[in-house]
């Protein structure tokens, strides 16, 4: 209840000022998510694609890439690292002049507990992030001028909550929460918030899908646009042993 709580007063604390510009879109996000144990050993494979779609899915906004490696610290705690490349495109009232790279190292902990007879998982993500700053050359080209590094933290709290008697069916909760550090951030160290709702089925004991509906709130460079994003987010996960 303390996270909850906590959550809620960082996500009202960041609700964006009325005298900013204001950005809302309806954009519809396709995940795959694995995380493959490697069978006799702690370690595991996690592999990520995300295809993100603007205008209810007629353009592109993201593509996001993200292979790493996980380690099994005990039955409840999990530590990963991996890489993570990023394309984005143009997008909503205020886009970005033209798509940009970015590549990201990150390094997470995650963490299940038990209350209320549910389970709860505790996500803290770090994140290294060189993101493409783009100019236009002679001839019309654009191409990454030079790289700005920043760093990001987030933390994820979710649970899912039976549906029916056999637990395959359940609603799934989440939220988490963007925070940006370091030298090169300009006006946004509040980066963003995702609360996620949504109906998941469990097609069996290595393989399930959620589809859900998720309000993201992101605070843009400079600190003066806001973006409300209406998303639809279909997700695959597995858990396929390698």
């Amino acid at each position: 209840m303390k996270n909850l709580l906590t959550l809620i007063l960082i996500g009202a604390s960041s609700l964006p000022c009325l005298a900013d510009k204001q950005d809302s879109n309806g954009n519809l996000w396709l995940n795959y998510v694995g995380d493959h144990p490697i069978v006799g050993s702690p370690w595991g494979v996690h592999l990520e694609a995300q295809e993100r779609r603007s205008d209810l899915g007629d353009d592109r906004q993201q593509l996001l890439l993200r292979p790493g490696l996980n380690y099994q610290l005990n039955p409840s705690t999990m530590l990963s690292f991996g890489y993570c490349h990023v394309e984005s495109y143009p997008y909503g009232d205020y886009p970005a002049a033209n798509e940009f790279p970015e590549h990201r190292l990150w390094q997470q902990v995650s963490h299940t507990t038990s209350w209320l007879g549910l389970d709860w998982t505790h996500r803290l993500r770090l994140e290294q992030r060189w993101i493409g700053e783009m100019a236009q050359f002679a001839g019309g080209d654009w191409n990454t001028e030079h790289w700005r590094y920043e760093n990001r933290l987030r933390y994820m709290l979710r649970t899912t909550i039976p549906l029916t008697a056999s637990k395959k069916t359940y609603l799934a909760l989440s939220d988490e929460v963007f925070f940006n550090f370091g030298t090169n951030v300009d006006g946004n160290d509040f980066d963003q918030n995702r609360a996620f709702i949504g109906i998941g089925h469990k097609i069996n004991d290595v393989t399930k899908v959620e589809l859900g509906f998720m309000e993201q709130t992101i605070q843009r460079r400079g600190g003066g646009i806001w973006e409300q994003n209406h998303t639809g987010v279909l997700w695959l996960m597995s858990s396929i042993s390698f």
